[in-house]
């Protein structure tokens, strides 16, 4: 059976409406934890991202 992600209890997945969590509590800490940026999505860069990043429109004009 699969645990919660906040607090680890067990979860019955065919008789708890608020899968993945346990209830409505631990739902709410974790919604928190997104909202208070607890939690965070990782963000790669491409290298074309880097190189042009680093010009702004004055820098541009002066070449």
């Amino acid at each position: 059976m699969p645990k919660c992600p906040v607090c680890d209890a067990v979860v019955d997945v065919v008789t708890t409406p608020t899968v993945p969590f346990c209830s409505d509590r631990c739902r709410l800490v974790d919604l928190g934890r997104w909202l208070d940026e607890g939690y965070g999505v990782p963000l790669q860069r491409r290298p074309a991202e880097d190189e042009s990043a680093g010009l702004s429109g004055d820098d541009a004009d002066a070449e």
